[in-house]
């Protein structure tokens, strides 16, 4: 089990630990919950996937990296599958904190990047602020979407954003979430430049066209991608890098063990992810970055 676990694994009653214990010891944890798995432990503890994401969050928050605020927010999203996803916030000391990654964003985008195609509910274990409140709007799912909190009954997301601006009213059909393919190439690129290109062929860019895609190799040789989610509001947009260092931090990697990185996107792009990428991954260490464009 991951050392940062351990505190909050502690609080958890004695049957939930007996029957948690196994998925966490497991090598291969990596911050969520397969729909099985979530079964098992519903019957095995008497709880329903709605209970059983409560006791989980604070395994999501124990995930937190917060140098700035040090205030610990974790979320967990239940997907269409029934698969259980954490997410947690993550700030990055000495960059803007236009740049923090909230931990709704983490548990949607955590989902996204396993496959997840639609979600049902968040779990949160506080109120989500209103930045996170536009981000869940531009799901494909965010009329249905339930936002569960503690000592709240559950409600719908328009229920938290009454009168919600988002993609519809910009004529966008295709949401965050939905299967997209882009179908950009790259010549000449190695293993790592691809990866990042699937990334950005896979990314949410709908306002600005500007696909993006980032990969990042690890000092063990484990590879990390992450792709764009672009905002009806923009300001709450994800860039790539952060969801990909959210894939790494909850599969419980050091985001300082980045050695090189990828950044796919493309060339004369409206926005570019270039700058801020460099000066985020050279906080943590990383100086080995390549740009590809594609046209």
């Amino acid at each position: 089990m991951h050392p940062r676990y351990h505190a909050p694994f502690a609080q958890l009653s004695d049957t939930l630990q007996h029957a948690l214990l196994p998925i966490l010891e497991h090598p291969d944890f990596v911050g969520m919950l397969l729909a099985d798995e979530v079964t098992t432990l519903c019957t095995q503890c008497d709880l329903t996937p709605e209970t059983l994401s409560y006791a989980l969050l604070p395994l999501a928050a124990a995930c937190a990296i917060a140098p700035i605020s040090h205030f610990q927010v974790g979320a967990v999203a239940q997907g269409e599958s029934g698969n259980l996803y954490f997410g947690a916030n993550m700030e990055f000391a000495a960059v803007p904190l236009q740049q923090t990654l909230h931990a709704e964003q983490s548990a949607i985008a955590h989902a996204w990047l396993r496959q997840e195609r639609g979600l049902t509910s968040i779990t949160v274990n506080y109120t989500p602020c209103g930045h996170c409140r536009q981000f869940m709007n531009e799901l494909n799912r965010a009329n249905t979407l339930h936002i569960h909190l503690p000592g709240r009954e559950p409600a719908q997301l328009h229920h938290y954003l009454p009168d919600a601006f988002g993609p519809q009213d910009l004529n966008i059909t295709t949401l965050l979430m939905d299967p997209v393919n882009h179908g950009r190439t790259l010549l000449d690129a190695d293993l790592l430049a691809q990866a990042a290109l699937d990334a950005a062929n896979r990314s949410h860019a709908p306002y600005s066209n500007a696909l993006s895609g980032v990969a990042l190799e690890t000092d063990r040789g484990a590879v990390y991608t992450g792709r764009y989610a672009e905002n009806a509001a923009f300001n709450p947009s994800l860039p790539p890098l952060q969801v990909a260092l959210n894939l790494m931090n909850l599969a419980g990697e050091e985001i300082h063990s980045v050695r090189r990185a990828a950044l796919v996107e493309p060339r004369n792009a409206t926005i570019s992810q270039w700058v801020m990428l460099q000066i985020i991954l050279a906080e943590a260490g990383c100086t080995d970055v390549q740009q590809h464009f594609i046209d």
